[in-house]
Parts: C-alpha cells; structure tokens; sequence
C-alpha cells in the first residue's frame, strides 16, 4: 500500500460496469503495480478491468517522433491485455477540435479510477486537477520505482544520502510482482472512443494529427514492450560484461538504451533489475554500476521531482550553486551561440556538435556526453538561466526519454544539483566543468563523430 494514494474522499460507485485504469505513464502489462493494484479492486468488487489509454495532440512537444513510439507500444498492449480478459479503449486525439472528454465519459459507468502516480510531465498535472471533477474515487499507484517515493519523506540531497535507505528498503521491493488474473473477463462491446492500431497504419495516423511534423521518427529507437525486451536480452547477453569499464565508452556500445523505454513505461526498472541481477549471479559478473545507475540514481530524480515544485528551474538548486552562478553571472562569454545555432548544431566545437547532432537525429545523446553536452550550453549561453531553457527546450523537443524526472535532474546536474563544490573558476564558479580535452583524453572522440557524421 505504500505505492497507492487515494487522491480525493468521492466512494466507489455502486451498480458500476467495470473498474477503469487509466495508463498515463507505464503503458505495459508486465511488472505494472497499477494495473495490478486495478486487477485487484476489481476483483475484490466483482468487476471487469476496463484499461483506457489516451494520446493527445496538445502535450508539449507533441511530434511525429513522439507519437510514433508511443503508437508502436499500442498493438503488442492490446494483444497481451486480450488474451488476459481485459477491456482496452486507445483514443488518439488528431485535433485540438476533437473532443477532449474520453476519461470522463468512460468514467460514467466506472466505480473507480486507477492511474499511475509520476511526479512529472501531464501526469502530474492530471493527477493535481481530474481527482476533484471526477465523482468517483482515484487512486494514483507508484509503479515507476523499485522503492515506493512515498517511503521518503523528505527530498534527499544527493546519491550518498539516499543510497543506504534505498539499499535497505530493496529486500522488500525487489521482487517480482504477482501475476495478473482477472476473476470477471470483460465483454462490453467495442467502445466508440477506440482507435484502431496496427503497425502498418501508423505512419498515416502521425500525419493525421495535429502536431509537430519536423521531427521525424527516431531511426533506431521503436516504441513497444516487445521491442524493449529485445533490447534486454541483447544487453543481458553482449553488453552486461563491459558495462562496468565501458559504458563512458560511445563506441563500446555498453549500454543498455532502456532510458526511452523506461520514460514511456514500455518495461519497468523492477523487471530490468531482476534480470539484470539474475543473469550477474549466473554468468558470475559484476552489476553493481548498471543497479547503481538505474535504482540510486533513476530513483533519486524521482525523489527529486517529486518533493520539488518548480523542479525546471535553478531555484531548485542547492544554496552553493545558485550562489556560485549568481556570483559569475556576469563574467564574459566568448563564444555565445543563440538557441537557434545550439538547436542547428552550428558551434565551434565538433564534438559538441556531433551529440547535439545525434539528439536530433536518433531522439537521444549517450549519457556521458549529454552530460559535456550541457555544461557547454552553460558555457556559451548569456545567462545561466538562459542555458536551461535552452537545454529544456532541446532536449523535451527531440530527446525520446525527456519530459522525464531523470531528464530534468540530469540536466541541472550540470548547474550542481546532485554534486559537490570545486575548485572556482569563470563562469562556473564552483560547479563542475567539462573540457573537450577531457573527452579526448576518456573517450574516443574522433570515432562518435565519424559515426554520427555518417548518419546524417
């Protein structure tokens, strides 16, 4: 129960059809605590589970890229949820004319709403605002991490204050979720609000709606829970054993590429952990970087979001680092490149062009250059303040994991959040600096930009 919230006093509707889960963020079947917590109350009240998933043309950044992945993750849901004897309703929104009532309507003969609790994005919009019009009861359920963000009471300040609860509390949280079995198989009639997806139809479906049509799909990242197991596996298989040493490594190719996956809900960290975990113990490896990475840091971007109101702005920052920033505002800046020049990849710098590059393309940056990504848009930027919108806009626009908390805490990284003080210098003060000769001295440089050069 410390995953579930009820988020508003309204009862359970008597003499209602079906218990109605409305998948916001994990947009699977496997390893979903809010699909299951549904299955339950459903159970428990002699009810069908009626599964509604919705995709709008109005969220930020709404683009062909966006909704293509999400879309891909919409058949291999139906399929599973059917054969399970489970309801599924996939409204697509193409237009801002289109109505925008679907929730409610298909909360009319639901007794309860169940949805997934995230501390982000339109999620935590909804959550904040539908409870009170509603009628019914909601409950939000945290399937998003491993260890509930309601066992923390508080925000923690870094990797080194959360990592011994986390490791403490994981005994009881890392295990796998029970098997969903509906007790009352749903037969309602095929609802007037569903959208019918098929993998063939849905590049006509993206030029129907009403979005954002020059950012093209990702050629190398395809939505779905099939797609995110296949990924699994291969990394379970080739990449697991070189995580440790080479995942700062482009070219190794050591990472997992879960992070899109994980953002739209596609597979859960618990599953990926388990896996990863048990495949270690058998072939004898070394997981604890990857567990690392994905638990005490994913789940500290969540702690993160969730107990921080303006979570995209420098306040947000620790004292030491909106002092230091604040301190060196005024230093001089040379080069300075507009939004625009950043958005076209037009710098001096080829390394820095070359992930800017990879973004646009593929919806993604490795992690460790994103990372060199950032603090150089801090570097070339007129203002601190004007390096974060920058980054915001970025990487919500073409990044397949953004809009996502790991996302926002990863980029105010770069301004300090999560690290420690060092040595002063211009414009950073006493946040952290990246140099390019860093990265020639770390990574094979020359090697990640002939590859994204190759792909443009």
């Amino acid at each position: 129960m410390e995953r579930v919230r009820l988020l508003n006093d309204r009862p359970l509707r008597a003499n209602a059809k079906y218990i109605l889960y409305w998948a916001q963020m994990n947009r699977r079947v496997d390893s979903n605590h809010a699909l299951q917590f549904a299955v339950e109350l459903a159970n428990e009240h002699g009810l069908p589970l009626l599964v509604y998933e919705g995709l709008t043309c109005w969220y930020p950044y709404a683009s062909d890229r966006l909704h293509t992945f999400i879309l891909e993750g919409v058949p291999p849901t139906e399929r599973r949820l059917r054969q399970l004897g489970i309801g599924y309703v996939f409204h697509l929104r193409r237009t801002r004319s289109d109505r925008d009532d679907i929730l409610y309507q298909l909360a009319h003969d639901a007794a309860a709403i169940v949805t997934d609790d995230y501390p982000a994005f339109i999620a935590r919009w909804h959550n904040a605002r539908v409870p009170g019009k509603i009628g019914i009861a909601y409950f939000a359920v945290d399937s998003s991490c491993i260890v509930p963000m309601r066992c923390f009471e508080k925000r923690e300040y870094g990797a080194y204050t959360i990592r011994s609860k986390i490791k403490k509390l994981l005994p009881r949280y890392l295990v796998e979720t029970l098997g969903v079995r509906v007790r009352h198989k749903y037969k309602g009639a095929a609802s007037e609000f569903h959208t019918s997806v098929t993998d063939s139809n849905i590049p006509a479906l993206v030029k129907s709606c009403e979005i954002d049509h020059s950012v093209r799909p990702s050629p190398e990242f395809h939505g779905g829970s099939d797609e995110a197991a296949k990924r699994l596996k291969r990394f379970l298989r080739d990449r697991l054993r070189i995580y440790s040493d080479q995942h700062n490594e482009p070219s190794s190719h050591a990472r997992s590429e879960l992070s899109p996956y994980l953002h739209f809900g596609h597979i859960s960290s618990l599953e990926i952990a388990l896996d990863v975990r048990e495949y270690a113990a058998e072939h004898k490896l070394m997981a604890d970087e990857f567990l690392e990475e994905l638990i005490v840091r994913r789940e500290l971007a969540f702690n993160f979001a969730r107990f921080t109101d303006n979570f995209e702005s420098l306040s947000s920052l620790p004292n030491w680092a909106r002092e230091t920033l604040a301190k060196h505002a005024r230093d001089r800046r040379d080069p300075m490149y507009t939004r625009d020049e950043f958005e076209r990849a037009r710098t001096h710098d080829p390394l820095w062009n070359a992930a800017q590059n990879e973004l646009l393309i593929f919806g993604e940056i490795h992690g460790y250059y994103r990372m060199y990504w950032g603090k150089k848009i801090i570097e070339w930027s007129h203002s601190p303040e004007d390096a974060l919108a920058t980054m915001i806009y970025l990487n919500d626009r073409y990044a397949l994991d953004g809009r996502d908390p790991n996302g926002y805490a990863n980029m105010l990284w770069c301004f300090g959040l999560h690290d420690r003080p060092w040595p002063e210098r211009p414009i950073f003060g006493k946040v952290r600096y990246m140099s390019y000769e860093g990265m020639r001295r770390k990574t094979e440089v020359d090697a990640y930009i002939r590859r994204i050069e190759a792909a443009r």
